[in-house]
């Protein structure tokens, strides 16, 4: 399945149906008077987060959307029917931002339901304009038009762990260790060109979901490499887990080129719990490892873990550790329940 999380759709609610103008003529009723039918109203164009969905590759095909138009109304007061709705399903997560890309509602939450344009309403048909005066009425309401809009869709995955780490840090690695997830793995950076989901199933009733993110070079808040377009995903984290190659001769010089950008970036990303993690220690002589593990903690001012996700070694130990910051982050949130809302343009 191909990875989209941005694009722009047109949205138009039904017109509503014209109001009729009839008389009722019957034998031997003497006195009719009119009977037209009022018009039906137009369809609604509503959005829907629902689960199950993780890209918005859908809408790369589709971006038109129309609602159905109210039917006319006829004689002997029959009235038109409604148009029909038109539901926009998003994954959970999903922004939804007017033309100039102002934000104006979040589906964080599945069952969440918006009401984005309003159908017009049908027109009245010439009953509702009899009187003593005029008994004769030959006039009947058109239908009102329905509104037309242009909005941009913009994914943003919820998932609770974000990994966060230069290119090759080995994070992909990491989800492929922690969960089943299979993302692509190589010895080349880039590798990870969209974020990977993996379910992590610590015990039973003890699991969250781990975001891999392609990685970050210095500059990336400017456009260098990937740039910062998919950091957006681990915004509504509640962790970050940060991994430094152990490789590397300047690990120092790594974890703060991808401080540098997470603060550049804003959103609240550079003050997130962090798990500071430094990776791929099988290939380190114990010596190395603790030396730069040392150099590490030194700078960041914070433990450093020692991990591989080859080995899989310590990645138990700091998937509990994520897995209670985030259990903390949840009761203290509360889960929010599911809504109908009305979005009034």
């Amino acid at each position: 399945m191909k990875f989209l999380d941005q694009v722009k759709v047109y949205v138009r609610s039904g017109d509503g149906g014209g109001g009729a103008v009839s008389f009722r003529r019957e034998k031997f009723i003497e006195y009719g008077g009119p009977d037209g039918g009022d018009g039906g109203r137009g369809g609604d164009v509503w959005i829907e987060a629902v689960e199950g969905l993780n890209t918005l590759i859908d809408y790369r095909y589709q971006q038109h959307f129309r609602a159905g138009t109210g039917v006319h109304g006829m004689g002997r007061n029959r009235h038109g029917a409604a148009g029909a709705d038109v539901v926009l399903k998003v994954p959970v997560g999903t922004e939804v931002l007017d033309e100039d890309k102002v934000l104006i509602v979040d589906m964080d939450h599945a069952g969440q339901r918006v009401l984005l344009a309003r159908g017009g309403n049908g027109g009245f048909g010439n009953t509702h304009f009899k009187g003593p005066v005029n008994q004769a009425p030959r006039h009947a309401n058109p239908g009102l038009e329905g509104q037309e809009l242009a909005l941009w869709l913009r994914l943003k995955l919820i998932a609770d762990v974000g990994l966060v780490g230069l290119p090759n840090a080995g994070k992909s690695t990491f989800l492929a260790a922690a969960s089943a997830a299979r993302p692509k793995i190589a010895d080349y950076p880039f590798t990870t060109l969209a974020p990977n989901l993996g379910m992590v199933d610590l015990s039973v009733g003890e699991r969250f979901i781990l975001a891999d993110i392609p990685g970050l070079i210095e500059g990336a808040h400017e456009g260098a490499g990937i740039g910062t377009r998919f950091l957006g995903h681990v915004e509504r984290t509640a962790v970050l887990v940060h991994l430094v190659d152990g490789t590397q001769e300047d690990v120092v010089k790594a974890w703060r080129t991808v401080r540098r950008e997470l603060e550049a970036y804003g959103e609240g990303l550079g003050e997130k719990t962090e798990i500071l993690a430094l990776n791929k220690i099988d290939a380190l002589d114990p010596e190395t490892c603790k030396t730069r593990q040392k150099k590490l903690a030194r700078a960041a001012k914070a433990p450093v873990r020692l991990v591989s996700g080859v080995a899989g070694q310590g990645v138990t130990e700091v998937l509990r550790e994520a897995y209670g910051l985030v259990r903390g982050a949840k009761a203290e949130a509360g889960a929010p329940a599911a809504a109908e809302e009305t979005w009034r343009p």
